[in-house]
């Protein structure tokens, strides 16, 4: 298997929506899929090191090259979960970048993970049941960060009862899942003027200004 290459770069590559580089070790030019960032960062460099995954299939064999080990070894985490496959890992990394991709599928943003091309609602919320506690590690500790499971922090929300129930399903009506729900519900409740604990009309109004801002 081949895990690491550095060589000369002598040619790029696209092919539908795929595109790397062709990189030339031992007199062999390997040809090398990268996301589009990495690409265009080692297209302006003659000699290149690559972090490498390989791929064998009957029909032939695919490398998917990485600047840094720990992106190969995202994609490596990525593609175990099942519908996971190496373009959906690429893509993720394409649309998120590592440190980033770590951090939604940590937080449950699924959001944030469907944003990715061929990743809908049912993937995104495997990848973060699946890889939570497998990524937690790797993530920056975070003081604000929530949790799927521990949900005590709505408890210190001035907001409670029927109106805070009431917030919760119209925002989930509208789309938004649970996490950026109690984001924006925090970020409300520490604001400087907040709603009245019982206008649920002012809630909703400033909890969709905060997502709408956090979305832009």
């Amino acid at each position: 298997m081949i895990g690491w290459l550095q060589g000369d770069r002598i040619d790029t590559w696209s092919q539908g929506g795929r595109q790397g580089l062709v990189i030339a070790c031992g007199g062999v030019g390997y040809e090398v899929q990268f996301t589009s960032g990495h690409r265009i960062k080692l297209e302006g460099e003659r000699r290149c090191t690559a972090w490498i995954h390989q791929v064998q299939r009957e029909d032939g064999c695919s490398l998917f090259g990485f600047i840094e080990r720990r992106e190969r070894d995202l994609f490596r985490t990525l593609i175990s979960v099942n519908g996971v496959g190496p373009q959906m890992a690429l893509a993720l990394l394409e649309c998120c970048g590592a440190e980033a991709l770590v951090e939604a599928i940590v937080d449950g943003d699924l959001r944030r993970l469907s944003q990715a091309q061929g990743v809908g609602k049912r993937t995104a919320e495997r990848l973060a049941v699946e890889l939570r506690d497998r990524l937690s590690e790797w993530k920056t500790p975070d003081a604000d960060s929530l949790s799927l499971v521990d949900r005590s922090d709505l408890k210190a929300l001035p907001i409670q009862g029927d109106p805070l129930q009431e917030l919760q399903q119209t925002l989930e009506t509208l789309g938004y899942e649970d996490l950026e729900i109690r984001r924006a519900m925090r970020a409300v409740a520490s604001g400087a003027e907040p709603p009245a604990t019982t206008d649920t009309d002012g809630w909703l109004r400033e909890s969709l200004r905060w997502l709408s801002r956090s979305s832009a």
